[in-house]
């Protein structure tokens, strides 16, 4: 259970020392505004993840489903003082049958949010790309980081740095897609949508300047829709306004991007972990393109970035529902 003063920590913005954020609480307010969602928790066996679903569930913004060893997971909230009593637990003995089970239950219509718990991911997303048992759909699965740079005034969306290892231009184009249509259904606006690169020019000698090139023909055609795109950026001209005027670049996006679609994964990666370590950025996460949105964190994340997460995740599932409802169990 929190204390009064962690919970006005994270409903402030802050954790346990950690600088506000007004970027995380608008995310937040507003997944308090929609009904919350029922969430599969995959192996929370740990205080961090535990305490992270917990958290989210005493702001109401989801109902936890806890799947996993039921000894451990109450040893665990019993240690760190974290109250359990209220949510379904379901046993499954070790972390790679919670994530099959946990498979399971959303394919029954169980819930309508995956959240990783501490587990490796590899091991949760084995159960959901199962060709026979998971849960695919026709469209491709692709990751999103939600930053929260204490440095910069604009919440940044990087895409994709957690799946697509070197995706071709048609998997950028779904990609792009994906973090344009989390982004409004997150009620956030027209996203600004920077394709990178290492330059900012159309060079045949880098292959992802004719990629964002490609990308932002395909917008103007209607191939993709509801961001403002521009590219190819390098990352300075895509979030320093001054750096875009001094290079002369005239653009919507250009110094002020809110989306910035990386070249491949190991180019997001990397951006994302030196914006967390070095500039001290929380990183919520969440994946896309299965039958429901996957709250994917590290196991090292504060639990403020994944509520944000989850933040993410109930908006994207309420979007859902006024599309296609949850049918009944």
């Amino acid at each position: 259970m929190f204390q009064d003063n962690e919970i006005g920590a994270i409903t402030a913005g802050g954790h346990f020392g950690h600088p506000p954020s007004s970027k995380y609480d608008k995310l937040i307010s507003l997944a308090k505004e929609v009904p919350p969602a029922t969430t599969v928790v995959v192996h929370p066996c740990d205080e961090t993840s535990l305490r992270g679903a917990s958290a989210a569930a005493e702001l109401g913004i989801i109902v936890p489903i806890l799947v996993g060893p039921v000894a451990k997971i109450t040893a665990v909230a019993k240690q760190h003082r974290i109250d359990i009593a209220r949510y379904e637990l379901v046993d499954a003995p070790h972390s790679e049958a919670a994530a099959a089970k946990a498979v399971e239950l959303i394919r029954e219509s169980k819930g309508e949010l995956l959240m990783k718990g501490s587990l490796h991911t590899d091991e949760l997303m084995r159960a959901v790309t199962s060709g026979t048992t998971g849960l695919r759909t026709a469209r491709r699965i692709s990751h999103v980081f939600i930053m929260d740079v204490p440095t910069h005034s604009e919440t940044l969306f990087i895409t994709d740095a957690a799946i697509n290892i070197f995706p071709d231009l048609e998997a950028k184009r779904d990609i792009v897609q994906i973090a344009i249509d989390l982004f409004t259904h997150g009620g956030l606006g027209t996203p600004r949508v920077a394709i990178l690169s290492a330059v900012e020019t159309v060079t045949p000698k880098i292959p992802s300047t004719i990629d964002a090139a490609a990308l932002c023909k395909m917008a103007e055609r209607g191939q993709i829709t509801g961001g403002i795109l521009d590219g190819p950026l390098a990352f300075d001209n895509a979030i320093s306004p001054q750096a875009a005027q001094i290079k002369g670049i005239k653009s919507a996006v250009a110094g002020h991007a809110q989306i910035l679609v990386v070249p491949d994964l190991e180019a997001g990666n990397m951006l994302a972990k030196n914006l967390t370590f070095l500039s001290k950025a929380d990183a919520a996460g969440i994946v896309l393109g299965a039958r429901v949105p996957i709250v994917l964190t590290s196991r090292a994340d504060s639990v403020r970035a994944r509520m944000a997460s989850c933040a993410v995740a109930v908006l994207e599932a309420d979007a859902r529902r006024k599309t296609s409802p949850l049918p009944a169990a």
